[in-house]
């Protein structure tokens, strides 16, 4: 009886030592990435006279027609009636000479965008405006097909890329063409995204403050430290020759965008960025549309990274440019972390009976909150250097809430990658100032539908605020702010989504 008490206490010992030793792990592979935010603002900041300056030497495209390059711009659709005028008008209103712009619009819909596609173009057309319509017969490679059979036909050397819900202002061409003049070995320029619909919500407000912080920081920091960078898939102007020279549109991930961008770096390409080039686009207004980019961005990401990250370690890039490489390309896998821990939480307290060391506990309760200061430092600083002002940051407990609730649906699309699980390419539905609400709505079909998963983030959710509960009578309130956050994070997540989830099947 002796012998099996002492076996159990072993046991119980070398649970409890098990779980908490996973529990370090996760929170110091969140200290990595959140001190890595650190760095990169620190980049930002060393960078930006630089970036400046060559903005500035950058000189403005000849006026003369015979002297411009020829470009030719993609708007990739597929039943996007919402938004496939606006973007095809604005492509055309840009100001460059006709006679050196073609406009590529390669339709894949299946709906009656396709009638909006043809009649836009029509009137173009008669207006002056080389437009073309192109569609294949299947869309096979999803949008990374769309642009290899646009790019076999075009006439441009350069290539400008818009998805539906992008608005190019008048000046672009004429910003973005100077720096793939300037330089011989540019494969592309990417501008940043502005945001159309950011007061529509807390959810847009939210998703506002972090595409701010991804470009202006992270991008700009990126691209003026000889970092690899990523085109972001829209917005951005492509040497053809990069293209070819780097094997072409490929549909073997989610993110075509990022994974050829990292393969023309890996062949002698460089990446630029001008963060004062602004293209605003439309942010996914409900939370399954939201998550449903963000599981693709996810699912893509990680693909890439096991694609092409072995590639990265064989170059000649720097050390620090491999790192930096690694936390990029990875750094959706944030979220299965994310899961861990909320998990681990409370099994961690009951299985050490109460008595976590206190002097590891600080350690860990730091860390996290270097983690979680990490990337509220690079948001802060993106609306410092976008001098947009402090009022958007009231939203920033929201964006926190809402990063951690979509943890669980970008768990799921990080192991579809790991284990590669096929999926298809679930496009981000636009509403282009329709009203979504209205069950009449004709394009109220283009929502993305998922009942089911939000019951997962909202039983999660319950359990954060269980853990929560047991931490504050067992005397750990270090630990309490971080699982408020965790529960409120996937408990909003999960009932908004649940809502949308309903109220799309009536």
């Amino acid at each position: 009886m002796r012998c099996r008490l002492d076996f159990q206490q072993l046991y119980d010992s070398m649970l409890a030592t098990l779980l908490f030793s996973i529990y370090v792990l996760c929170v110091l592979t969140l200290f990595v990435y959140g001190v890595n935010c650190y760095y990169m603002v620190w980049r930002f900041w060393k960078t930006r006279r630089h970036a400046s300056i060559f903005g500035k030497q950058l000189q403005a495209v000849d006026s003369d027609p015979a002297s411009l390059p020829y470009v030719t711009t993609q708007i990739p659709l597929y039943n996007e009636a919402n938004v496939a005028e606006r973007v095809i008008r604005a492509v055309a209103a840009m100001d460059y000479p006709a006679s050196r712009h073609e406009i590529q619009i390669l339709d894949d819909s299946t709906d009656e965008t396709r009638q909006i596609v043809d009649t836009i173009a029509a009137s173009l057309c008669l207006e002056g405006k080389n437009v073309q319509v192109l569609r294949r017969r299947n869309r096979q490679g999803y949008k990374a097909g769309a642009l290899v059979e646009g790019l076999q036909c075009c006439k441009g050397k350069l290539v400008a890329i818009f998805d539906g819900d992008f608005v190019p202002p008048r000046d672009y061409l004429k910003r973005m063409v100077p720096p793939l003049l300037a330089d011989g070995r540019m494969a592309f320029v990417q501008a940043r995204w502005g945001h159309l619909n950011a007061g529509h919500s807390i959810l847009t407000q939210a998703q506002s403050i972090g595409i701010d912080g991804h470009f202006m920081i992270e991008q700009s920091a990126r691209a003026y430290s000889n970092f690899f960078m990523n085109f972001n898939g829209t917005a951005g102007l492509w040497r053809k020759a990069a293209i070819e020279d780097a094997g072409g549109w490929q549909a073997d991930t989610l993110t075509e965008d990022m994974d050829l961008s990292y393969r023309c770096q890996l062949v002698g390409w460089r990446a630029g960025f001008l963060a004062d080039v602004v293209v605003p686009a439309e942010l996914p207004q409900s939370y399954t549309a939201f998550k449903s980019q963000q599981f693709r961005w996810a699912k893509g990401s990680i693909q890439t990274a096991l694609k092409l990250y072995p590639r990265v370690l064989r170059s000649q890039a720097s050390l620090m440019a491999k790192i930096q490489a690694f936390l990029h390309l990875t750094h959706y896998g944030i979220h299965p972390i994310m899961v861990f821990l909320s998990v681990l939480t409370l099994p961690v307290l009951l299985t050490l009976n109460m008595q976590i060391p206190w002097q590891l506990m600080v350690i860990c309760m730091l860390c996290i909150l270097m983690a979680v200061c990490g990337p509220n430092a690079l948001y802060i600083s993106s609306q410092v250097a976008t001098r947009t002002g402090f009022k958007k940051l009231l939203f920033l407990p929201a964006l926190m809430c809402v990063g951690v609730g979509i943890a669980l649906s970008n768990t799921r699309a990080v192991f579809e990658a790991i284990f590669n699980v096929k999926s298809g390419f679930v496009r981000t539905p636009k509403c282009g100032g329709s009203d979504r609400s209205k069950t009449n709505n004709p394009y109220y079909a283009y929502r993305v539908n998922a009942p089911v998963f939000p019951i997962f983030e909202i039983i999660l959710g319950l359990y954060c605020t269980v853990s929560l509960i047991v931490y504050i009578e067992a005397k750990h309130y270090m630990v309490g702010p971080f699982l408020l956050i965790y529960a409120c994070g996937f408990l909003w997540v999960g009932f908004f989504s649940f809502k949308e989830g309903l109220e799309s099947g009536q």
